[in-house]
């Protein structure tokens, strides 16, 4: 009886294997030959362009997006109110390395949510620094009325550019707000990418609420190593450093998470959400960051259409609205889960370009539990080259989760990391540096991973 048992176990298994594999091998077929995702792209980015939250296109593509889900027949598609910063970036800076009677033209963008200079601009002395503990410890009499200039690059020998972008990342975020404990006029920051160019990356940076605000502007590598051996050529005085910018930050405005829904034929009330963020900065079109990610999370609940799949519990695709400089959307989605008494599974995030898929990453789980997700699913996500599963950071939009709705859990969608920050936050993010397979074979890979989590829980 025991031998049978067994083996009546082995055989169901292996059912489940064999329907498991067909079905995911239906979702490939269907994303990499009748895919929309790629044309929806195009049209977001070049019919619409930057989409900064708070702007006249973060609206039109709020209401692009909705028609969108709704050609495809979801179950549901709604619009979520969401309160969102209004940031403007205004005329375009400039900026002058100045030796002697020189004036050296550098390329500079300010940094997401900074204040102006002064109506003519500001000139100062420079200091060049590594770190914000450099600035800490050189304090007021070092710092005060200068420009600070934080430099210090992305190391190279993180094979994950992410780790990199995250060690190197406090320069922008909180570098402002330190300097201008110390007295600094201004702050210029190296640029958060390892790329050798001369393309400045934007980015939001944070200040004290009850701090003095400085202006804060980033500057191209080239340009930062053009300075810093330029400070390092000459004394001190003979070097400053000139820039102009002209944003301002509005009042709040009214926008919208875009939602659409596959409600579940079993458990309609348990959720398997995944998204992306619809909001981009406004140098450029958004493409990788984070166009691809939206639109491949439309892409997944298409496919399940066209393959007449019935999920069990309900799927959802959300457009996040704010990820860029504030995490407005992301806040509210998980607020309303929380009040409405929502169930979630689990919680996809796609905020790492459209490149090759590698895997996925599931946040603040046991070493068991990723063990076991290898044993089972491993084998079935191989063939399609997107088997990595490891512990790991998920996303910023679908974090809050964590804290209002329990028992959830995180995942983030994991594509090769090599070409993502070259083009993040600058206006080389457009749409010819997307790749139409790998942004189909990104959607196949969460379409995948949520069949078998719908089929098999986690």
């Amino acid at each position: 009886m025991k031998l049978k048992l067994i083996l009546l176990v082995l055989f169901s298994a292996n059912q489940l294997y064999a329907q498991d594999t067909v079905t995911i091998r239906k979702i490939y077929d269907e994303a990499l030959v009748n895919s929309k995702c790629y044309e929806n792209l195009r049209y977001l980015c070049k019919n619409i362009g930057p989409r900064l939250s708070g702007s006249d296109n973060a609206q039109k593509a709020v209401v692009w997006s909705k028609k969108l889900m709704e050609s495809y027949g979801f179950d549901k598609v709604y619009l979520q109110e969401v309160m969102v910063p209004h940031w403007v970036r205004g005329a375009k800076e400039t900026a002058f390395i100045i030796d002697g009677k020189n004036r050296i033209p550098v390329p500079i963008a300010a940094l997401g949510m900074s204040i102006a200079t002064p109506k003519d601009g500001l000139t100062a002395n420079i200091i060049e620094v590594q770190s914000l503990k450099e600035v800490e410890e050189l304090g007021e009499n070092k710092i005060k009325g200068k420009i600070v200039f934080y430099n210090r690059p992305f190391d190279p020998k993180f094979i994950s550019t992410g780790e990199a972008y995250g060690r190197s990342g406090d320069q922008r975020f909180m570098g402002p707000a330190t300097a201008a404990k110390y007295g600094a006029v201004g702050v210029i920051v190296r640029s958060l990418t390892e790329s050798l160019d001369d393309y400045p990356h934007t980015g939001a940076t944070l200040y004290n609420k009850d701090g003095k605000n400085i202006p804060a502007a980033a500057i191209s590598t080239k340009a930062a190593n053009k300075l810093s051996a330029m400070l390092k050529m000459r004394k001190l005085p003979l070097v400053k450093f000139y820039f102009k910018q002209d944003c301002q930050l509005l009042p709040d405005v009214l926008s919208y998470n875009v939602i659409g829904e596959l409600t579940g034929t079993e458990h309609p009330g348990k959720f398997i959400t995944v998204g992306g963020h619809l909001d981009s900065w406004d140098l450029a079109e958004g493409a990788h960051d984070d166009g691809t990610g939206v639109l491949q999370s439309a892409e997944v609940l298409r496919i399940f259409k066209a393959l007449n799949y019935k999920p069990k519990n309900s799927v959802r695709a959300v457009f996040f609205m704010n990820e860029e400089n504030g995490h407005n959307g992301g806040t509210k989605y998980a607020e309303l889960a929380a009040k409405n008494k929502e169930e979630h599974i689990a919680a996809i995030e796609t905020d790492e370009g459209g490149f090759t898929p590698r895997g996925f990453s599931f946040e603040d789980v046991s070493a068991d539990f990723i063990k076991k997700i290898n044993k089972r699913w491993k084998p079935i996500l191989e063939p399609y080259e997107t088997d990595r599963l490891t512990i790991g950071h998920s996303g910023t939009d679908i974090g809050p989760l964590k804290e209002k709705v329990p028992g959830v859990v995180l995942i983030g969608f994991r594509p090769d990391s090599q070409r993502y920050f070259d083009i993040h936050h600058s206006s080389n993010d457009v749409f010819e540096n997307v790749n139409k397979r790998e942004l189909e074979l990104g959607a196949a890979s969460m379409a995948s991973l949520i069949y078998l989590i719908d089929q098999h829980g986690l």
